[in-house]
């Protein structure tokens, strides 16, 4: 475990260092106060050896990997790598183009030969793909080689009826400022046992206290007009509480939302509203453990609220593809 061990005491270093912060706000398109929170908050620095053990055990040993990273969470590449050096001691990265700021750092900090920075996808070996489902199609079609796809996924939220709603809302808020939403932990649905409306105007309470503290970066263009097109629907279907920076509404459970800071709130009925998000779920938060244990699937991660989007390194986040690492 040793050599995961300084992959965690590098990272350490290169996320204290002052000039990282301008330019991660630069390629991230996150708030100076985004980044500073992501790098105190959201890395994952502090693993026990049992779960670098369990990191350990759920990887496949290869003769190379290569891991193409996404952009959306720029934390995710301490984990990426630390999957990769534990499956193999010869890893090539090729950072995202959108954000390859802190991959780059972190590979030239380890100074180690086992890790280089490659644009180049090799001919043997694996693949760890991170990124667009769509993404990851082009590259199983082009590839003979094994690919470990990390694709499109989200995090929901669950309130039981017995919760107290402020704290439970603050909770939530919590978990959806980090990055923007932008990461597959983020809670985009909240599913209530109890009414709504109540609750989202809580939300909507905590989210506008939350933008003071951590106000959200910029959005690109495809996400304000799938913003605008979402907000048009469910103002129509239902009820949209909406500030300069977010937006909470009250619908039924297809109207998923965008990334971004955009909530919907929506009646839990049991098992079955989850099944038309089943394929992309991949957290799920609430009060307690036990009430989360209720409503997930197997391969979801569960948490508390408000550390949704501090997950334990001891595996894949996507714990989808423990069980299935498609060939």
């Amino acid at each position: 475990m040793n050599e995961l061990r300084r992959i965690l005491d590098v990272a350490r270093g290169v996320a204290a260092a002052p000039a990282l912060v301008p330019k991660l706000v630069a390629s991230t398109g996150l708030s100076e106060q985004g980044v500073r929170l992501a790098l105190a908050e959201h890395l994952e620095l502090d693993a026990t050896d049992a779960e670098l053990e369990a990191l350990h055990a759920a990887v496949t040993p290869a003769s190379r990997v290569h891991v193409i990273l996404s952009a959306n969470v720029f934390v995710g590449a301490l984990r990426a790598l630390v999957l990769a050096r534990a499956a193999s001691s010869r890893v090539t990265v090729r950072p995202s183009r959108r954000e390859p700021v802190f991959a780059t750092a972190l590979v030239e900090a380890l100074g180690d030969p086992a890790f280089t920075l490659s644009d180049e996808e090799p001919d043997e070996g694996e693949l760890h793909v991170y990124g667009r489902d769509e993404t990851i199609a082009a590259i199983r079609a082009r590839t003979s080689l094994v690919v470990r796809a990390h694709g499109a996924g989200m995090g929901v939220a669950y309130v039981p009826a017995a919760a107290d709603l402020r704290v439970t809302a603050d909770r939530v808020a919590a978990d959806v400022v980090p990055f923007d939403q932008r990461g597959c932990l983020s809670p985009r649905i909240v599913f209530v046992e109890g009414e709504p409306e109540a609750f989202a105007t809580a939300l909507a309470e905590a989210l506008a206290a939350r933008e003071l503290l951590v106000p959200r970066g910029a959005l690109t263009p495809a996400e304000r007009a799938e913003l605008a097109r979402w907000a048009d629907s469910v103002a129509f279907a239902g009820s949209l509480r909406r500030g300069a920076a977010w937006a909470v509404a009250v619908a039924g459970p297809s109207a998923l939302p965008p990334p971004g800071r955009h909530v919907l709130v929506t009646r839990w009925a049991g098992a079955r509203t989850l099944e038309p998000i089943a394929r992309h779920l991949v957290a799920v938060g609430a009060p307690t453990l036990d009430a989360a244990r209720v409503v997930a699937p197997p391969h979801a991660r569960i948490s508390l609220l408000g550390e949704m989007q501090k997950p334990r390194l001891d595996g894949p986040v996507d714990r989808r593809y423990l069980a299935v690492q498609h060939a």
